[in-house]
């Protein structure tokens, strides 16, 4: 152990908690040791305070709702609004992260408090839970060797299709797999844009509403999305992938 140990020692950790994604009981997507760290636990960090409580709620927690503390962390929150929320942690206290869906950190705000903690020495432990990612990269056929997580792609019309075929290179000489959401209202969109730009050959990945009944994961050549009837995706969480044909 170093000097610089010892200052940390009396830290608080933070818990970076799972939360469903699917339609299911809350243990059906994870272990219930998740349960057991969530009563062990009154601070929460959380992206929507209403949304975190109702999962907790569902979790089975057995402290009262309305004796745990919530600070909302998301992506209305300032740089200098972080560092406070850590001091309850500085002085002892552990704390939940707690995301709107799926895991916490990933295509979410509080990856924001991970690193600010990770500055200060505040140990970070991670519990496993569903991601809609890497779920929806598990099931597609594509290329899960090589992968990049590109968020959300540009909203004006050029810019997008000028990106759309950037990843779609990068598909195919790297064989890479190129991962995307986009806000679900503008799903349909989306998918327009994609069936316009890219080759036909290249292949693409719809899928939406992961772990729950309605789930749908396909994917096909653009030329054969053409031909078929496209799934409705109006304001259904959704993932797209996209890559290169299958000589790639």
């Amino acid at each position: 152990m170093t000097n610089l140990d010892y200052l940390f020692m009396d830290y608080g950790k933070i818990y970076l908690i799972p939360t469903n994604i699917g339609d299911g009981a809350v243990y059906d997507e994870m272990p219930e040791i998740n349960g057991r760290i969530i009563n062990q636990l009154d601070y929460f960090i959380v992206e929507n305070i209403r949304s975190a409580r109702r999962f907790l709620s569902k979790a089975g927690i057995e402290k009262p709702i309305d004796s745990l503390e919530f600070i909302e962390l998301n992506e209305h929150t300032v740089l200098e609004d972080i560092a406070p929320m850590l001091k309850p942690i500085m002085s002892g206290r552990s704390a939940g992260v707690l995301s709107e869906a799926g895991l916490p950190a990933i295509a979410d705000p509080g990856a924001d408090i991970v690193a600010a903690a990770q500055n200060i020495g505040i140990e970070c432990i991670p519990l496993v839970g569903p991601s809609s990612i890497f779920m929806a990269l598990m099931a597609s056929g594509m290329n899960g060797q090589s992968f990049a997580f590109n968020g959300y792609l540009p909203v004006k019309q050029s810019d997008r299709a000028n990106a759309i075929r950037r990843f779609e290179k990068r598909a195919i000489t790297e064989s890479q797999s190129q991962i995307f959401i986009e806000a679900p209202y503008r799903n349909v969109k989306l998918i327009a844009d994609f069936l316009s730009v890219l080759s036909g050959t290249t292949r693409l990945t719809i899928a939406a509403d992961i772990l729950s009944k309605n789930q749908y994961i396909r994917t096909l050549s653009v030329a054969e999305w053409r031909q078929t009837k496209l799934p409705e995706l109006n304001k259904r969480p959704a993932i797209f992938i996209v890559g290169g044909n299958r000589n790639h």
